[in-house]
């Protein structure tokens, strides 16, 4: 039985698990990801991960462990495997030789991807992409990620320097995005986003909000309950994403759009929102031939697309 362990590196934790060819679990964890401390932390509880599937596949027989695949935040020069930047929610994360460093530590093969290109290859290899060879992947949490995959296979520009969906230009002389720029699809249409915009109106209209975590799941929940500023904010949210969504398929006339990330769970209503809303943005001829769905492998197909990095790039 060929595996292959997949690490999906957060600024909270890290999700990890043993996957077999089939996109099965065989082992899985969490552990926190010290990326507020450092980028040698960060490393250690990646090398603490993969020593606790090591320890699990040392009872076993039978199982070839094919290598390691990792999914981080930032861009990825993927020809010399080094993290460049960009992941501002990991302290030092940048230039970072990765996999060569957990190479070195653990003496196994190792490749490493931008988070949402390993998602969106692995609900390409083992979710809801099945049977699709033209799809685009959103990824839509504090920030939006996204992934493109062209025949089958990640398109990621030249030098792997593309696919930042969540910064395409969409609002100009916008509002400011943790990248640096003004007016990025996240900055609109992030949970993040939502979050800040539903903050605001209750200050405006001064409800206290002090004691209340304000999440995606808490505005949904009062979405349900027929909240009207929530109803307000998350149809302004929805809207959003669907513009852009209907750019994208203006750009690629994809088969297929997969929305992931902890809003797309939120129930039918929250895609049928934003299905209706890029349909009808989306010039009719691009949008002839796609559909669009949400994620199927939940909060753990950054890990399973992570190791479907392992059995696509390392044979």
């Amino acid at each position: 039985m060929r595996t292959a362990i997949g690490l999906d590196l957060g600024g909270t934790s890290i999700k990890y698990a043993l996957v077999d060819e089939e996109g099965q679990i065989m082992h899985q964890g969490i552990r926190p990801s010290s990326a507020t401390v450092s980028a040698g932390a960060v490393v250690d509880q990646l090398c603490k991960c993969i020593e606790d599937i090591e320890r699990f596949l040392s009872s076993k027989e039978g199982i070839d462990l094919k290598g390691i695949g990792i999914g981080t935040p930032g861009i990825i020069d993927e020809t010399n495997r080094i993290v460049l930047g960009g992941a501002e929610n990991i302290e030092g994360w940048e230039n970072i030789s990765l996999a060569r460093i957990i190479e070195e530590k653990t003496k196994l093969r190792t490749v490493v991807a931008n988070d949402a290109n390993a998602m969106g290859l692995g609900e390409t290899m083992f979710g809801a992409g099945r049977n699709f060879k033209h799809i685009v992947f959103l990824t839509v949490g504090t920030g939006i990620g996204g992934a493109v995959i062209i025949d089958g296979k990640l398109f990621n520009g030249y030098a792997n320097r593309g696919t930042e969906l969540g910064h395409v230009p969409f609002i100009a002389n916008g509002v400011p995005c943790a990248c640096g720029s003004v007016g990025c699809l996240e900055a609109y249409a992030s949970t993040s986003a939502l979050v800040r915009l539903f903050t605001n109106e209750c200050i405006e209209q001064g409800i206290k909000t002090e004691e209340v975590n304000i999440n995606g799941k808490y505005i949904v929940d009062l979405y349900l309950a027929g909240d009207p500023l929530a109803e307000k904010c998350l149809n302004n949210h929805c809207d959003y994403l669907g513009h852009g969504i209907a750019g994208l398929i203006n750009t690629f006339s994809p088969q297929l759009i997969v929305v992931g990330g902890g809003l797309s769970e939120a129930g039918d209503f929250y895609m049928e929102k934003v299905r209706k809303a890029a349909f009808r943005y989306a010039m009719k001829d691009c949008a002839q031939n796609t559909e669009i769905t949400a994620a199927q492998l939940g909060n753990m197909a950054g890990t399973i697309g992570a190791a479907s990095l392992a059995f696509s790039l390392l044979d």
